[in-house]
């Protein structure tokens, strides 16, 4: 208690030292014979609250509505009592920040959310409400473990989810900072044991490159004649563990774990300091941020900068005045100030505000869950959160479709989906997700998930989830396919491929190959990665190879067929003469230009223009790529779809059909539209022999009067 006292007197205050004793007393009076789970006495958690909330320099009515904020709901207190004792304003606060009562007949979520909408009704009125809550649950995290397990975990995903976004949308860094640390410590023990670990490991080897930069800026600094502080600090636990997540990277590949942070005097001072940082290390491009300028919602300001140091390792910069240093750590506990005795504030702060707007929103909101889950989306305003025909709601980044939502419901409902509807509203499986969508998937039992939808997610889960039914269901196919070319080679040769299969030659085989089973050899047969010759060497004579082949059978022409085997044999695997490969149908390359081989899943080779965007979505195993030439083919032409954007004037058709004809190239198919008043978009299907033909062409067709652009169409037309 004295401590708490010297706390309130210090920086020149001059707190009512009676009537916080008094608070003190009747907590200690009503909370009598109560204990926590640690066996200490009770009124030890009201007074680290009030502590929290004089370090945090609060004025005194918000510490005694620490000391007093659980004597409602614990104790035989009354509100008449209270309100007798200490007068209708701390009464106020102190019933805001106490829980609504739980009856057996109400569910403990609904009872959650009934609480917290009460406790933002009370805030919009005195920001104090919030503020004391947040102390409270501090103070509950510092001491959880004494909590059963199960506890332990509703009430850290609770405070991740609710209350660190409403200290940082409050500008509360420090306390955000704890809340998420505390609550990653609870919610995944082995994730912060190996970042708490392998972060010590980096600090105790790096403590000296530390210091000697520590020691440089101060030294830069002073030559300027620049009066700042430096430090450092590591970043929290739990914003490195988001970020290794986000990036998908290990703790050993994160670098800038590290922050320096340079306190100035004055405005000006801050941006002289940021130039001696980048006179003296090298700033990395896109890394610097001016929240000065244009400061973030929560109030936060400060100059970012990331600099390379002597070694290749890039460390944060922050600059800051000492008023927004104090600002970013406390938030608004560091700029707002109470009136004497009324408790009143700005009616223009921003924080404030953020709460009014929120209260006049959801005034319609009748039902108090819904109104829960609309304070999640707004607490978390680089998220999109989605809701369910059910009311279950579902966060996901920006960017996220309706296929995340449906694998986010089932993976069973993610393979069969077939559309959404989004408030009550038919939309394509492409649309993006807002916040306070509705959601419904609709699901056919015949449909399978396809490649293309690999471009429609945002999420991890997703991707994964596509991923794996297309490797489980190519793989089988290429078994299948593989297995019949398998046969089909050893039949031609009067061999038995089951009695081979089950010999011990083959077993060997299969041991040197480093594969354990029959099927691992039909896979990379049907994946075009082994061609069936080499596995004939093993077991025939190379006399017999030697021989001509006979003319293939139905089968070999049928899996031919359905491969879609490149015409003419325009293409050529480089080392690999049987190899079956196709034209990709994303790009669709053409002779002379640069192309890059794919070996698929149970296709053979996919053949894609190396400035083909699929390319980089497609070599997620580097090993999977393969060299591919151009052979010389047969003269065939290849169909090329053209957009040409044109005035919308007459004759214009006729005249581009005659220079088309011009140009030796055979139209197959013409599309004609009116985009927009004035302009024209019209797409043909034409034939052309290769890349120099076809950019002949091109530039036949934009000397035309009246084109204004021509350009290759991926998506194309099918000729009819």
């Amino acid at each position: 208690m004295e401590a708490l006292l010297a706390t309130l007197r210090g920086e020149g205050r001059q707190p009512d030292e009676a009537l916080v004793r008094k608070a003190y007393a009747f907590s200690a009076e009503k909370h009598a014979g109560q204990t926590r789970r640690s066996g200490e006495p009770y009124v030890t958690h009201p007074l680290a609250v009030a502590c929290l909330l004089a370090e945090l320099r609060f004025d005194d009515i918000c510490v005694v509505v620490g000391l007093l904020h659980d004597v409602l709901e614990d104790t035989l207190a009354t509100r008449e009592v209270l309100e007798e004792e200490f007068g209708s304003e701390i009464t106020q606060l102190v019933d805001g920040v106490t829980k609504i009562g739980r009856h057996a007949y109400v569910r403990r979520d609904e009872a959650q959310a009934q609480t917290f909408r009460k406790l933002i009704l009370a805030s919009a009125k005195d920001i104090r409400v919030i503020l004391v809550k947040l102390a409270d649950r501090l103070h509950n995290m510092q001491t959880l473990e004494h909590m059963p397990p199960e506890n332990r975990r509703r009430i850290a995903l609770e405070t991740l989810e609710i209350y660190a976004p409403l200290a940082h949308r409050l500008g509360m860094s420090r306390v955000r900072g704890d809340l998420e640390d505390l609550a990653f410590y609870y919610l995944y023990p082995h994730q912060f044991a190996e970042v708490y670990q392998k972060l010590r490991e980096k600090m105790s080897g790096g403590k000296g490159a530390m210091e000697r930069i520590r020691q440089r800026l101060e030294k830069t600094l002073q030559e300027s004649e620049i009066d700042a502080e430096i430090n450092y600090r590591v970043k929290r636990y739990y914003s490195i563990y988001q970020k290794l997540r986000r990036q998908g990277i290990d703790i050993s590949q994160l670098y800038d774990y590290l922050a320096f942070r340079i306190i100035t005097s004055s405005m000006r001072d801050t941006y002289s300091a940021l130039g001696v940082v980048h006179q003296n290390w090298r700033p990395v491009p896109g890394r610097f941020k001016d929240y000065i300028a244009m400061p973030k919602p929560n109030l936060y300001q400060s100059l970012h900068t990331t600099v390379m140091a002597e070694r290749g390792q890039p460390f944060e910069v922050q600059i800051r005045t000492r008023e927004m240093d104090l600002v970013a750590e406390e938030g608004i506990a560091a700029h707002w100030n109470y009136k004497e005795g009324s408790g009143s504030e700005s009616r223009t702060d921003p924080n404030i505000l953020w709460l009014r707007q929120l209260l006049e929103w959801q005034q319609e909101v009748k039902d108090a869950r819904t109104f829960l889950n609309t304070l999640k989306i707004d607490l978390y305003p680089d998220e999109v959160y989605a809701f369910s025909p059910k009311g279950e709601v579902f966060s996901f980044p920006r960017g996220a479709t309706t296929v995340d939502f449906a694998y986010r419901v089932h993976t069973e409902v993610g393979h069969r989906c077939t559309g959404a509807r989004v408030n009550g509203k038919l939309v394509p499986l492409k649309t993006e997700l807002r916040n306070g969508d509705m959601v419904e998937i609709v699901t056919d039992p015949n449909r399978k998930p396809s490649r293309d939808w690999l471009s429609l997610v945002a999420t991890s889960r997703a991707k994964s989830k596509i991923r794996h039914w297309i490797n489980t269901e190519q793989r089988q196919r290429a078994v299948e396919i593989g297995r019949r070319l398998f046969e089909k080679e050893f039949k031609k040769f009067r061999l038995n491929p089951r009695k081979i299969v089950e010999g011990e030659e083959f077993e060997r085989y299969l041991s040197e190959s480093g594969l354990s089973r029959v099927e691992d050899i039909y896979s990379r047969i049907g994946f075009g990665k082994l061609p069936v010759r080499q596995v004939l060497e093993r077991f025939v004579d190379e006399a017999q190879i030697a021989k001509p082949p006979e003319e293939p059978g139905r089968l070999r022409k049928a899996v031919e067929n359905l491969l879609q085997p490149t015409s003419g044999g325009a293409i050529a695997v480089r080392g690999y003469d049987d190899m079956l490969a196709y034209m990709a149908k994303c790009c669709k390359p053409l002779p002379g230009e640069d192309i890059v081989g794919y070996v698929t899943r149970g296709r053979g080779v996919s053949v894609h223009s190396a400035d083909c965007p699929n390319v980089k979505n497609l070599l997620y195993h580097p090993e999977r790529e393969i060299a591919v030439e151009w052979a010389r083919g047969d003269g065939r032409g290849f169909p090329v779809t053209l957009r040409i954007e044109t005035e919308d004037i007459p004759g214009m058709l006729a005249r581009l059909t005659e220079v088309i004809a011009k140009g030796d190239s055979n139209i197959r198919q013409i599309e004609a539209e009116a985009v927009e008043p004035n302009r024209g978009r019209i797409k043909v299907l034409v034939e052309v022999k290769g890349r120099k033909h076809l950019e002949k062409l091109r530039a036949a067709i934009q000397a035309v009067p009246g084109v204004l652009e021509v350009g290759r169409d991926m998506v194309g037309l099918r000729a009819g």
